[in-house]
């Protein structure tokens, strides 16, 4: 499972036992990717001797959970020049709404709708997929809910 945004993987989900726990994970990373296009982040104020592996991993601790382990008293000094706010489920959600023209391609079949579901979240509008489920018509129902285009490829790249 891929997730492309202007000819760029952005979300890769291998390697899981279900088509859904693929499109979890890529969706996953994929949001992370996105996030990281936001003001808060693309604005945060770094300091400049900060190296390029420092400042990646303060961002993923402030996109996170975590985010007190670079935004705390003693912390965010080491960091930035100034604290940055935090970033809000509620801030996070609203950037990722605005997310679009996302790609999905997959190299085995959507078993079930829960993964269109899953895709459109994280901005999906395209999915290529080989297509052959029993549920291709849930599957189609679900893309035509969301104005998703899916095209089937009828190659299927994974077998078991």
């Amino acid at each position: 499972m891929c997730f492309v945004k202007g000819g760029q993987a952005i979300g890769i989900g291998a390697g899981q036992q279900s088509r859904i726990h693929c499109t979890r994970l890529a969706g996953s990373k994929a949001d992370n990717w996105l996030l990281r296009q936001s003001p808060q982040v693309l604005n945060l104020p770094f300091k400049s001797e900060m190296k390029r592996a420092d400042r990646d991993n303060a961002i993923d601790l402030y996109m996170g959970e975590d985010y007190m382990d670079v935004l705390g008293d003693g912390n965010w000094e080491k960091y930035f020049t100034e604290r940055p706010s935090v970033f809000t489920r509620e801030e996070k959600a609203e950037w990722l709404s605005k997310a679009t023209d996302v790609v999905c391609g997959s190299d085995a079949f959507f078993p079930f709708d829960d993964n269109v579901e899953r895709a459109f979240r994280s901005g999906v509008r395209y999915i290529a997929q080989p297509g052959g489920s029993i549920r291709d018509q849930d599957v189609i129902d679900a893309c035509n809910r969301h104005g998703i285009a899916m095209a089937f490829t009828r190659l299927r790249l994974f077998h078991h």
